[in-house]
């Protein structure tokens, strides 16, 4: 258990997080999700006009920059890139089109399980099949390439990107778009929200946590070491909500939620299997960006796109339920999750 105690610990810290975040004024549920607050950026930025999910979420800042200083401070800054650039973008809006479909990325479906939200277990059935069609292409040879060394600068470009936009959204918030209803309305002060972030963000880089890369790691080798970060986050929130009164099992009236299990399971689906494939779950790809990788810069750019398209094109599911849109966008995404992991199959004799 040794082993296994940075990110028991980093699943803990998340999960206080998230408990602390909705308590001061974050969504129910949803004290930490990067696929929500994404999309939030996305609409404070003005790439979409859907004015219930605009603002500038303080917690991504702080995760990206949370990273980067740990990463410096222990020597594990290292540029590096070029891995199928293009490719990584349209997984990253792919894996936002399957997450906006359930309502949340796999941070979220853990946190929502633990405030008894049966919804998200079904999406984490989902997620686990996602996965498992995943590893089958793995272990069939799927690979984006190696990446290359890179400048510091380039490495260093998004973490100084996001400081200069909060430095901004201080001193200009005018430059902004912000909800004045919905859950981009709801959130906490901008202090404790940027603290939260630098905190997780600097265990997570400690503890190398990924949603995607626990389940993945038991399928195909079973190991546990990851998937102990996941269930410490589940465990945590439970019991913080029991004891805050917030812990409600059903499948309805669940904050920010909607009740159709087929979409549920079929949107984590996609968001499990293209996670596989990009090499860790979104916030891993926060993580990774604030430690210098371009090519999880470009998925997070992705992320941020695919947000911006589904709320331009009525892509996003809603607490009642998904659109015809956004069924047609998933099941568009699972064919280019499989022609992807096909024509990037090792061929025999390379």
């Amino acid at each position: 258990m040794k082993k296994n105690f940075w990110v028991i610990i980093t699943g803990i810290v998340i999960g206080i997080a998230a408990l602390v975040l909705v308590a001061f004024g974050n969504p129910g549920n949803m004290g930490f999700c990067i696929a929500c607050f994404l999309r939030d950026i996305a609409g404070a930025s003005k790439l979409h006009s859907a004015g219930v999910v605009q603002y500038l979420r303080p917690e991504i800042i702080g995760l990206v920059l949370g990273a980067f200083i740990v990463a410096i401070a222990k020597k594990e800054f290292k540029p590096r890139g070029g891995s199928s650039p293009t490719i990584r973008f349209i997984l990253g809006m792919v894996v936002m089109v399957g997450s906006l479909m359930f309502l949340g990325c796999p941070l979220r479906m853990l946190i929502r399980i633990g405030g008894g939200d049966l919804n998200a277990v079904i999406g984490l059935v989902g997620f686990i099949v996602g996965i498992g069609v995943g590893i089958f292409a793995l272990k069939k040879g799927f690979s984006l390439k190696r990446t290359y060394a890179q400048s510091k600068l380039e490495g260093a470009a998004l973490p100084i990107a996001l400081l200069v936009m909060f430095i901004l959204v201080l001193i200009v918030p005018s430059l902004f778009a912000f909800s004045t209803e919905g859950p981009g309305a709801k959130h906490a002060p901008m202090i404790i929200s940027i603290i939260a972030g630098l905190v997780v963000g600097g265990f997570a880089q400690r503890s190398r946590f990924c949603t995607v890369g626990g389940l993945r790691d038991v399928i195909m080798f079973r190991d546990m070491h990851l998937l102990w970060g996941a269930i410490a986050i589940v465990v945590t929130v439970l019991v913080g909500n029991a004891i805050l009164g917030n812990l409600h099992f059903s499948f309805a009236g669940q904050p920010v939620a909607h009740t159709d299990g087929l979409w549920n399971f079929l949107g984590m689906a996609l968001v499990g299997w293209g996670s596989v494939l990009l090499g860790g779950c979104p916030l891993r790809q926060l993580i990774l960006a604030g430690e210098g990788n371009s090519d999880s810069v470009i998925i997070v750019f992705g992320l941020i796109t695919g947000a911006a398209f589904c709320h331009n094109f009525s892509l996003a599911s809603s607490a009642a339920g998904p659109t015809l849109n956004g069924q047609i966008a998933v099941i568009c995404g699972f064919v280019i999750v499989a022609i992807v992991s096909l024509f990037n199959l090792a061929k025999e004799g390379n």
